[in-house]
C-alpha cells in the first residue's frame, strides 16, 4: 500500500499559527467597526441634547413651582383687621339715629293690619300668626261681618268660624284662641278688650307681642313689638345678640326713650319688610347701610338691590285694604272670590 507522507513537525506548527494571525487581525476590523460606528452615534448625539436639556430647565421649573407654592403654603394667611369693638354709649348713639333715619324713610310707618277698634285688632293680630297681614287683611272682612263684637265671636259654631279664617292657615288652633278670648272678653271684661298688659296676656293665644300691638296701637300705651322682623334686625343692628323676644324686648327698651317704642317697631317692621329681608337684604339700597354693622351680608350692587325692594318701594301693592291717608303706595287688592263649582 503507498502512504502519504508525513508533513514536519514544524510546519505544522507555523500553519496553526498563521491560522492564530488571521482571527486576531478578523477580531481587530470587528473592533474597528464597532468603534467607527460608536463614533458616528457619538457625533450625531449632540443634535439631542438640546431636548435633554430642556426636560431638565422643566424639571427644575417645576421643582421651584412645588417650593413655591409649598411656601405659601405655609405662609400665614394676613388677617383682616379685626372691627374695632364699639362701646355702648357709641352702640347707643349709633342706634338711635337709626331710628332718626328711618323716621325719614318711612313718615307714614303704621300698623299693617286693618282694624276700626281694639276688638277688630286683637283678632286680626292673632291671626297673622304664621301668615302675612296682607292674608288676614283679605279674611277679616267677611269675618267682622259675621261677628263683629265678642259675644258674637262666642256664640259662633266652631266648624263655621274654621271656614271664615281658613285661608290664615292653622284655622283649627286660632278657632279655639279667638273662641275663647272673645268668651274670656264677654265673661271677664264686659265685652271691652283691657287695656292693660297683664290683662292681654291673660287671654287665650295672647302674648307679649299681640298685647304691645294693642296697647301700642288702640290705646296708645308705648310697646315695643317683636316679631321675626323686629328680632332679626334689632340683631342685625347690633341692638342685642338675643334670640329671645322678650330678651330683644328689654334689650330694646334700654336703648331707646318709652316714648318711641310704638314708632320704632313700626319702623323697624317695615324696614325688614321692604328692604332687609330675611335671605337676601337689599344693602345697596339701604339709606343706613353707613350706620349697619352687617352691611354686606345682601346684595350691595345698586341696581341690583333695588331689584330686591317690596311693597311702596318696589312699586307693588301695599298689605292693607284700607291703609292710611298718608300711605304713599297702592292699597291691596281684596281676596278674589271662590270659583264656583261647575
Amino acid at each position: 500500500m503507498n502512504e502519504t507522507p508525513k508533513k514536519p513537525a514544524a510546519a505544522t506548527k507555523a500553519a496553526a499559527k498563521k491560522s492564530v494571525t488571521k482571527k486576531a487581525v478578523a477580531k481587530q476590523a470587528t473592533t474597528k467597526a464597532a468603534t467607527k460606528k460608536a463614533t458616528a452615534a457619538a457625533e450625531a448625539a449632540p443634535a439631542k441634547k438640546p431636548a435633554a436639556k430642556k426636560t431638565a430647565t422643566a424639571k427644575k421649573a417645576t421643582a421651584k413651582k412645588t417650593t413655591a407654592k409649598t411656601a405659601t403654603a405655609k405662609a400665614p394667611a394676613k388677617k383682616t383687621p379685626a372691627r374695632k369693638p364699639e362701646s355702648r354709649a357709641a352702640m347707643v348713639r349709633r342706634a338711635r339715629r337709626i331710628n332718626r333715619e328711618l323716621a325719614e324713610l318711612y313718615p307714614y310707618a303704621h300698623p299693617e293690619l286693618d282694624f276700626t277698634n281694639p276688638f277688630e285688632l286683637l283678632v286680626a293680630t292673632v291671626l297673622s300668626a304664621q301668615t302675612t297681614d296682607l292674608r288676614v287683611n283679605q279674611t277679616t272682612p267677611r269675618l267682622f261681618a259675621v261677628c263683629p263684637t265678642p259675644e258674637d265671636m262666642a256664640a259662633m259654631d266652631p266648624e263655621q268660624l274654621e271656614e271664615l279664617i281658613r285661608p290664615t292657615g292653622f284655622f283649627r288652633a286660632k278657632t279655639k284662641s279667638l273662641l275663647g278670648l272673645s268668651a274670656a272678653l264677654r265673661d271677664r271684661f264686659g265685652g271691652e278688650v283691657p287695656g292693660r298688659l297683664e290683662d292681654l296676656v291673660s287671654l287665650p293665644g295672647v302674648g307679649r307681642k299681640t298685647a304691645n300691638v294693642v296697647l301700642g296701637n288702640a290705646f296708645g300705651v308705648p310697646g315695643i313689638t317683636v316679631d321675626t322682623h323686629f328680632g332679626r334686625l334689632a340683631r342685625r343692628f347690633g341692638w342685642t345678640t338675643a334670640e329671645d323676644a322678650e330678651k330683644v324686648e328689654a334689650d330694646v327698651a334700654e336703648i331707646f326713650p318709652k316714648s318711641e317704642w310704638t314708632m320704632l317697631s313700626h319702623r323697624v317692621v317695615f324696614h325688614g319688610r321692604r328692604v332687609c329681608h330675611s335671605r337676601k337684604p337689599a344693602c345697596g339700597a339701604c339709606p343706613i347701610a353707613p350706620l349697619c354693622p352687617a352691611y354686606g351680608e345682601g346684595e350691595t350692587d345698586p341696581e341690583k338691590a333695588k331689584k330686591l325692594l317690596k311693597y311702596e318701594l318696589g312699586g307693588q301693592p301695599g298689605q292693607r285694604l284700607k291703609p292710611p291717608a298718608d300711605y304713599p303706595g297702592q292699597p291691596a287688592p281684596p281676596m278674589a272670590p271662590p270659583v264656583a263649582a261647575s
